[in-house]
């Protein structure tokens, strides 16, 4: 034979194929060998996720969000990320408020610019002496901040007893002033409230926008002593605060709290003289044009006043 080939044409030929489909087999398992420790549990190379899934999205993907989901109630920025105008929270139906008391504090009262005088004396609010009461803040158009906080507190009590809770208020339009401060902190801690939330707008610069929850601080002086109330205030506030944001829209405020739209106070008597967890909300600045926009808009109060009924039944069916 040519070449001084011993073998037969068709056996030279099968010996090569024989040796061509083992290179192949060796090759693609190199290949396999090589891809393998670049993928996820489920299969989808690192980066490269399947069409329309997120990137960190996949179940066997290598992100650590993947693993480890942001819970929408925990604390800080994550709460302010969530997208405007979502839909009412599912996890507090009907009736799952049976058994609980909200006490709800309208701030100021609107005939309050009529008894100056009454409003003007001190109380003590264990660490000083401050005024019983305010007239509150107004918009440039005149719309006061104490028919805005008695707006939205109605609306509110409507949809907290729409899920079974007790609500009680602290003036309901029916008093001539006030009530002052102190008597504010009083009639919480006489309805042993599981709740309480003092409802205000703020009135601060234009520009200066966005709502922000405050805190009651540690304060132990005199009739005041806030050391029990003070971490189950804080989880009411960031309820609050996270449910707010994400029912209105609105963004944490630019000027107190640092961006997280919480705020720690010690000059409060209504929280200083508190005995059940409570918190103020700030739902916005009524002196600048786009706040004031939001805070004369009843859709968008009612929005508010939802936002506060769903911070709060987060907080009490916790």
């Amino acid at each position: 034979m040519s070449n001084g080939s011993t073998f037969p044409p068709h056996r030279r030929l099968r010996g090569t194929l024989v040796i061509a489909l083992v290179a192949l087999v060796v090759a693609g398992a190199a290949g396999w060998l090589v891809w393998r420790p670049l993928s996820g549990a489920g299969g989808e190379p690192s980066g490269a996720a399947p069409p329309g899934a997120a990137a960190s999205g996949g179940a066997g993907g290598n992100s650590k969000e993947s693993k480890e989901p942001k819970d929408p109630d925990s604390k800080g920025p994550k709460d302010h990320q969530a997208p405007p105008g979502g839909d009412s929270h599912k996890g507090n139906p009907h009736g799952s408020l049976k058994g609980k008391t909200v006490v709800i504090d309208p701030g100021h009262n609107p005939r309050n610019r009529d008894h100056a005088r009454e409003i003007a004396r001190l109380v003590n609010i264990g660490n000083e002496r401050k005024e019983c009461d305010t007239t509150g803040t107004a918009t440039n158009d005149g719309y006061a901040e104490a028919a805005f906080t008695l707006d939205v507190a109605r609306r509110t009590r409507a949809l907290l007893q729409d899920q079974g809770a007790k609500v009680v208020f602290t003036q309901d339009g029916d008093r001539p002033y006030g009530p002052c401060v102190d008597e504010r902190a009083t009639i919480g801690n006489k309805a042993h409230a599981d709740a309480a939330v003092s409802i205000h707008a703020d009135g601060s610069g234009t520009g200066n926008r966005g709502f922000h929850v405050i805190l009651p601080a540690r304060v132990r002086a005199g009739a005041a002593d806030t050391s029990p109330i003070v971490p189950p205030s804080r989880e009411l506030g960031e309820r609050l605060a996270g449910r707010f944001v994400a029912v209105t829209g609105s963004a944490p405020s630019n000027y107190v709290g640092g961006g997280t739209g919480l705020d720690v106070r010690s000059d409060l008597g209504g929280l200083n003289l508190s005995t059940v967890p409570k918190v103020f909300i700030e739902c916005g600045n009524m002196r600048d044009a786009k706040d004031a926009a939001h805070l004369t808009d009843a859709q968008w109060r009612q929005k508010a006043a939802r936002g506060i009924t769903e911070g709060i039944a987060d907080f009490l069916t916790r």
